[in-house]
């Protein structure tokens, strides 16, 4: 492909920059610091996703994202993850998806799942990956990212509306009913966005839902907060008070946050801020809880998947831990 038709396809296949403005989403406005750092979120995201979709090779678009500053790289290699499954979906356009996790975007594994999820929000459903397909523990990710997607740009029926879908059809196999905890897991990341990073105003759109979704919620919320921030110490300490008997979850959520920027490469001093508060630890042993308690592989899913055993194992060593989690 010539690099006039990838330059083409890449500006026929790139969301508007002006849908990531909060005006432009209605999202609430704390202040012009908060706003600015959830639009750049959003523009970097559509960058990455731009990088991928003009490439003409994978190597040639982590050349790119590898110029991104540090606090938004990884939402970069979220939107490549996007582009790459959208374009693994079209003919003849397979095994990106797989060539870019062996490559750099390995580092950034958890970002790259939520992206496959963004692109089965905009796909047809029988271009979806095939669950077996995926990592058979991460691939959950994928249904965070679509969640995030669908109370991002529709928050009046997804947030507003706390709308479920109740047969949701992905994956295909017994472990499908946990599909909307998962989804769950992505609004509440979506929800730290919708309320432009206020912790009053999360947590009184999370407590909106039934009681039965805010755990996971309260989960999504503490990565959000921890991994793209926009939130004070005093701010941060409201989020956890208001997230009550659900701090645990809260915490197993910004560990995974932590674990995602360790693992990249891309602390910043906000990391361990929030992994200091929500979970009572610095972001590098954070992180380190996650991959202790990581149930092995190959891993045969069940009844919770191996996905949720492992938040649980997470979310009960912070409890193990005592101090802010208690």
């Amino acid at each position: 492909m010539t690099s006039f038709l990838r330059s083409l396809r890449r500006r026929i296949m790139t969301p508007n920059v002006s849908e990531t403005k909060l005006a432009t989403r209605g999202f609430h406005v704390k202040s012009a610091e908060s706003r600015d750092l959830l639009e750049t979120v959003g523009e970097t995201f559509l960058k990455g996703y731009a990088y991928a979709m003009e490439a003409c090779t994978v190597e040639e678009a982590e050349a790119r994202l590898e110029q991104v500053p540090t606090r938004f790289r990884g939402f970069a290699y979220e939107g490549a993850g996007m582009a790459f499954a959208i374009l693994d979906a079209t003919p003849f356009g397979g095994g990106r998806i797989e060539e870019f996790l062996a490559g750099r975007g390995g580092r950034h594994i958890y970002m790259v799942y939520v992206g496959i999820g963004w692109a089965m929000a905009r796909l047809p459903r029988f271009l979806w990956p095939k669950a077996e397909s995926l990592d058979p523990v991460l691939r959950w990710l994928a249904l965070d990212g679509y969640g995030f997607h669908q109370a991002y740009f529709r928050t009046d029926q997804y947030v507003h509306g706390q709308y479920r879908d109740p047969a949701f059809p992905w994956p295909a196999d017994a472990t499908r009913p946990y599909a909307n905890r998962a989804i769950d897991q992505g609004i509440g990341r979506a929800i730290w966005f919708v309320a432009g990073t206020d912790a009053e105003r999360c947590a009184d759109l999370i407590d909106r839902f039934d009681p039965s979704r805010h755990a996971d919620m309260y989960a999504g919320a503490g990565l959000a907060a921890t991994y793209a921030g926009g939130a004070a110490e005093e701010e941060l300490l409201t989020l956890r008070d208001r997230a009550g008997e659900h701090r645990p979850l809260l915490a197993q959520g910004a560990a995974f946050a932590a674990e995602a920027r360790v693992r990249a490469g891309l602390v910043v001093p906000h990391t361990r801020l929030a992994t200091e508060i929500l979970c009572g630890l610095p972001e590098d042993r954070a992180a380190e809880v996650t991959q202790t308690v990581r149930p092995p592989q190959p891993l045969r899913d069940g009844d919770p998947p191996a996905y949720e055993l492992w938040r649980q194992c997470i979310a009960n060593e912070f409890v193990s831990l005592g101090g802010v989690i208690q």
